[in-house]
């Protein structure tokens, strides 16, 4: 499409609710990272414009083949920086180190994140764009590693007078840990110590003094234990260097304020960038969710046609699949398709048999995708966008606006003639119902023609004959069925286009057992050519029903003779490719039996005349026309073909000793026969025979020693009786 177009720039609230849009930008916060992204993917909305919308899409898209690729995208991890980006905008204010840290690791990981994009611009070309704005920032980071280390704790030398101040502390806490345990040692040698010995009170260190003694230790109490057993006292030895070492400490903050402040007033330019360097990283951790979430439904980018179409091929709810998945039961998707020549589907049949999902599902998927999210279709699918999607789903009566059912589906349709237009989808579940069935479905079929006459695109589900005739009549709409087992009456979940649906409302009845006679006395108190019609539209349902069985059968079928087809060629090529290496060893072995040949006859002749010269001679030819025909190869390429030829070998040497084996046997097999002929039928002068592997038929005339004279009435032949089989006992 050309140029920016603006759309669903006031999308309803109402819309979102019926369509279940914020359960799935829920699952979407669910799978984000970071707290500012979980609490944004809550506020996803349709995108104001194409450009925008197409730049989302295709950044989830990339993000998405990150998962299987080998340059996985970098952890996008941060903690929120709000709090900070107030202070940093205050001045005199400062921020704790706390906060240093986590605008070092903000501004490290957005360093890293636009490096990786532009070193791998062509795996992710969109969101190098995305991030194209910005650039890495070095002296953030600069400026914090001066005064904090690695693990985020002031440096020492962050000042000269911290150094001083962490030096002198260094060396007070080593007098003070020395004189106490000057004086732990003195204490428990008299025995003035409960088993504990010290323990930590106000982080200082204290003598656990047993009760009895407490006047015996000097120094100042700072506790007791529960029982009272025990009296914590800080020896008069270390007093002095604990007033010395609380001095300090007091310095060091009061110096690490002061360099917090500097540390502060030093990063305060730069404060636009962390925010923008926040939003990016937010961005990108929504982006991260949608991937995972499409990664979970299995969520693709469709085709975005640039004329009005919706096409949406095996199309999955994604609520009801991600449901389905976790219980283990199948989900049936949908083929849906609205062009310009059919503009509006109505679908009717009977209840619970996915009219609903369906309709949902179209809108749902319709406002999943203009809002950045990947939709569970298959790849083949198109669709554009549209400036509205209207929906009118459910029971929506209002008890605190004192509205009816009836009513408030009329409030909302006066609002849908207000906007709709050629660039509108509404999806209506239930068309005309809530009020009297003939004087509802009226005006039902005059809001049909109006939407009809603007040209919008839309879905209505409904149980009304006259909306069913209207759909018949328009050239651009059609009538669609959910299709159900004509036996069973078990819904199928495929949506069929083309055809009205039969609500079944006498065989539903029927087959939930209420009484035929019932039955039977309702169908007189209805208009009899109403029951003929509904009925040729159940025939002509369960004849499509059965049409599709058969349909699915077929090409079952056909998925089967491909997947032999497949297989059949798949072994033709395995076939050549073993007679072609064969055939490579058989002219490798032809070859050495030649030379073998060769070297017999030069043999024989240097056997013959003694000439070495000649011999000589005659080898060296050998040897040289010989390596006429070899090619130079490397080592590595000489051992790939021992290697392959030795794997050759191998597989002829198995099959030659399958051969081998199976004509043992038969031979084993043929001697048993023998001989259990001949000891079952020992053959006798008179008897009809026949040689083993012969057809002819002749008779015994005589037999000596282990031979028979067998009489085939134009000659006779001398045979081995081992080699003739029993025909005909003589009688």
């Amino acid at each position: 499409m050309t140029g920016i177009v603006i759309y669903m720039r006031h999308i309803q609230n109402k819309t979102l609710q019926d369509l279940e849009f914020p359960t799935v930008l829920q699952k979407v916060s669910d799978l984000c990272i970071t707290a500012l992204g979980k609490e944004k993917a809550l506020e996803i909305l349709p995108f104001s414009n194409e450009e925008e919308c197409n730049q989302a899409l295709k950044e989830t898209s990339e993000y998405v083949s990150s998962f299987t690729n080998n340059n996985a995208i970098p952890s996008h991890y941060f903690e929120p920086l709000h709090l900070e980006i107030k202070y940093l905008r205050i001045e005199d204010s400062y921020l704790e180190v706390q906060s240093f840290k986590k605008i070092h690791q903000l501004v490290l990981t957005t360093n890293e994140l636009l490096v990786f994009f532009k070193k791998f611009a062509e795996y992710y070309p969109t969101l190098l764009h995305r991030s194209s704005t910005l650039s890495p920032n070095k002296t953030i980071l600069q400026i914090i590693d001066k005064v904090l280390d690695k693990y985020g704790e002031i440096k020492d030398n962050a000042s000269l007078d911290l150094a001083n101040i962490r030096k002198n502390m260094h060396i007070v806490r080593g007098k003070l840990n020395q004189s106490f345990g000057m004086a732990l040692t003195q204490y428990h040698h008299l025995g003035y110590l409960d088993e504990i010995k010290e323990t930590i009170v106000d982080n200082r260190r204290v003598l656990a003094v047993s009760a009895m003694y407490r006047r015996k230790v000097k120094g100042a109490a700072l506790g007791q234990s529960k029982t009272g057993s025990i009296i914590y006292i800080e020896p008069e030895s270390t007093l002095r260097f604990s007033r010395e070492l609380s001095d300090l400490a007091y310095e060091e903050r009061e110096e690490i304020m002061r360099i917090l402040r500097g540390l502060t007033k030093d990063i305060r330019p730069f404060v636009e960038e962390i925010q923008q360097f926040q939003e990016f990283l937010t961005t990108l951790d929504i982006t991260y969710g949608k991937s995972k979430y499409a990664e979970r439904i299995n969520g693709i980018l469709p085709t975005i046609a640039e004329d009005r179409k919706v096409y949406f091929r095996e199309a999955y709810h994604p609520i009801l699949l991600e449901n389905n998945n976790a219980k283990r039961k199948v989900t049936y998707p949908q083929t849906i398709e609205l062009n310009e020549s059919n503009r509006i589907i109505v679908i009717s049949g009977p209840n619970a048999g996915g009219k609903s999902i369906t309709l949902k599902t179209v809108g749902l998927l319709q406002l999943m995708l203009q809002s950045g999210l990947l939709i569970p279709v298959h790849e083949r699918s198109e669709t554009c966008y549209f400036d509205r999607i209207l929906t009118d789903i459910g029971d929506n009566q209002s008890i605190e606006n004192h509205l009816s059912t009836y009513s408030y589906r009329l409030k909302n349709m006066n609002y849908f003639l207000k906007k709709t237009n050629n660039k509108t989808l509404f999806l209506i579940d239930e068309f005309g119902t809530g009020s009297d069935p003939e004087l509802g479905g009226a005006l039902a079929e005059v809001f049909l023609e109006e939407f009809y006459d603007r040209e919008a695109f839309g879905i209505i589900t409904t149980h009304y004959t006259n909306l069913k005739i209207l759909a018949n009549e328009l050239p651009n709409a059609t009538n669609a069925n959910m299709l159900f087992d004509e036996r069973s009456l078990e819904p199928m979940y495929k949506l069929s286009l083309g055809q009205a649906g039969s609500s079944f409302t006498f065989e539903v009845a029927q087959k939930n057992g209420i009484p035929y006679s019932l039955i039977n006395r309702a169908k007189k108190k209805v208009e009899g050519d109403k029951v003929r019609f509904d009925k040729t539209i159940a025939n002509l349902q369960k004849e499509r029903s059965r049409l599709e069985k058969t349909s699915e059968h077929l090409k079952e079928e056909e998925k089967r003779a491909r997947e032999e087809s497949q297989k059949m060629s798949s072994i033709n090529e395995k076939i050549q490719e073993k007679l072609e290496r064969y055939q490579e060893l058989y002219d490798a072995n032809q070859r050495l039996i030649y030379l073998g040949q060769r070297l017999d006859d030069l043999s024989e002749k240097y056997f013959n005349n003694k000439d070495k010269k000649l011999l000589i001679g005659e080898l060296l030819k050998t040897v040289e026309i010989e390596n006429s025909k070899r090619k130079k190869i490397t080592i590595k390429e000489k051992k790939i073909k021992q290697l392959e030829e030795k794997k050759i070998q191998e597989e002829v040497s198995e099959k030659i000793a399958e051969i081998r084996k199976e004509k043992k046997e038969k031979k084993e097999k043929e001697s048993q026969q023998k001989i259990a002929n001949k000891s079952n039928f020992p053959l006798k002068v008179g008897d009809r025979v026949r040689m083993i592997d012969g057809k002819s038929v002749g008779t015994i005339d005589a037999i000596e020693k282990n031979r028979a004279t067998v009489n085939y009435g134009f000659f006779t032949s001398k045979v081995s009786l081992d080699q003739l089989e029993m025909v005909e006992r003589a009688k």
